[in-house]
């Protein structure tokens, strides 16, 4: 490790060394992580220089910003964490170029004094990189399609040390598996993409209680097939804790919430809503117009780190029955330890091919299901246990796949199954030609 401090100008942290233990904790607080060392990079010749030393001591890879993302406990490995490269540049004219460690939420408001707006997910905290190398499924994905699909070019430094300027005309093969394929090709230090003319949305979420759950849930699944493209939806069965930050009408309540952003004019908005703030009396309505800087508020999902389980599966449709099962599985006076299961409308821009083709998959599953439940660590396996039991009742429905950046918690399984078994051998064998010593296996692409 000496010889690393050496040749690397950010530092590193050895078990028991101070500033060890919260570069190695996940977001995931219940996962409990044992690199041999994290290196806190803090250029992307420290990330070549971290990868060659791992590749020379017989090392594992692993890399980490937000940590969010998380796909194994890094038993042993190198962690690389990459929160200190924070270049952030928009260009006026609509793209922009991001270091590893930036978070949306720093690009959308950064990009709001130009009327621009970056294609985020639904929770901004999280990295630009990691979103983005998993394809990047946000609450604006059926107009204008994956993150992945805007890129015009990664940095990355691939297994055997390379610092590479990767492009479609430079590195076909490396940009199709980047977009995609998460960190299995390489570690990405920056990443240049389009932006948006896109000032305002108009967007938020309705809340109804308990006694509304049975009817919106069911309007839900019939409104859906009639929307356009300019309308993102998904709607949350949720039990949210009475602590701080949680609306008092939603505290320690069954309840559920319809989330929706509509990217055209706000007369036509709130025409397309109409059907849905009449199926029950919301407790709260909190769509309007809004900056798109503001996006977050929609799902206002947590940013502070929490003990989470989390599973994720995609859907053929969301029908009558659909419904009557998740209900029954999950629904009120079910006793669901479930913090939150949403169900995501998918198809409209996600459904079509992008021009350069990538490593992202099942771009024609109709729906998505995501179940998250917080506890404290000695009862999450119970919480677990219930999630599985919910995506058993829904197989019926089952597309037969997962998406990338929703799928990390289910481990190599769950990488395996974000793929086609095409596009997994493709994966696979661009894995043994850019990561020959095969330092990013950990979690992800098989070992050769």
């Amino acid at each position: 490790m000496e010889t690393l401090r050496r040749h690397v100008s950010g530092s590193v942290f050895e078990p028991g060394e101070p500033g060890f233990a919260e570069l190695a904790t996940p977001w995931n607080v219940a996962v409990r992580t044992s690199p041999a060392a994290v290196v806190a990079v803090s250029t992307a010749q420290d990330v070549a220089e971290a990868v060659l030393f791992a590749a020379a001591n017989g090392l594992l890879v692993a890399v980490q910003a937000t940590g969010h993302g998380i796909a194994s406990d890094h038993d042993g490995a190198l962690l690389i964490h990459t929160r200190a490269l924070e270049e952030c540049t928009i260009n006026p004219e609509g793209w922009a170029r991001t270091g590893a460690g930036v978070t949306w939420k720093t690009v959308l408001a950064a990009t709001a004094a130009h009327g621009l707006a970056g294609l985020c997910g639904l929770a901004p905290n999280v990295s630009v990189a990691g979103y983005t190398s998993g394809g990047g499924i946000g609450p604006m994905v059926r107009t204008f399609g994956a993150a992945s699909d805007r890129v015009r070019a990664f940095d990355a430094v691939t297994g055997d040390g390379r610092l590479r300027r990767v492009t479609a005309e430079s590195e076909p093969e490396l940009f199709w598996g980047l977009r995609g394929g998460k960190s299995s090709l390489g570690i990405i230090t920056a990443t240049e993409f389009d932006l948006l003319q896109l000032p305002y949305i108009y967007a938020g979420a309705l809340f109804f209680d308990t006694g509304h759950v049975d009817a919106v849930t069911r309007a839900w699944a019939q409104w859906c097939p009639t929307l356009p493209a300019e309308a993102t939806t998904s709607l949350a069965l949720m039990q949210l804790p009475p602590m701080p930050g949680v609306p008092e009408p939603l505290a320690g309540k069954f309840t559920v919430a319809l989330r929706f952003v509509f990217t055209g004019s706000e007369d036509d908005g709130a025409r397309w809503l109409a059907p849905m703030r009449s199926a029950g009396v919301p407790l709260i309505d909190a769509v309007a117009m809004m900056p798109s800087s503001m996006i977050g508020m929609v799902h206002s999902d947590p940013e502070d780190p929490l003990p989470a389980t989390e599973r994720s599966a995609l859907l053929t449709d969301f029908s009558t029955d659909t419904v009557e099962a998740l209900l029954q599985a999950a629904g009120p006076g079910t006793g669901s330890p479930q913090l939150a299961v949403e169900i995501r409308q998918l198809g409209g821009a996600l459904s079509q091919e992008p021009d350069v083709a990538s490593a992202l998959c099942h771009r024609d599953a109709a729906f998505g299901m995501h179940t998250v439940g917080v506890a404290a660590p000695p009862e999450l396996p119970a919480v677990a246990e219930h999630a599985t039991g919910l995506h058993t009742a829904m197989n019926a429905w089952q597309f037969g796949g997962t998406l990338p950046n929703f799928s990390a918690a289910q481990g190599p399984e769950g990488f395996t199954s974000s793929y086609t078994p095409q596009v997994l051998d493709r994966l696979t064998e661009l894995a043994g030609k850019y990561d020959p010593n095969a330092l990013f296996r950990l979690g992800q692409v098989p070992a050769r």
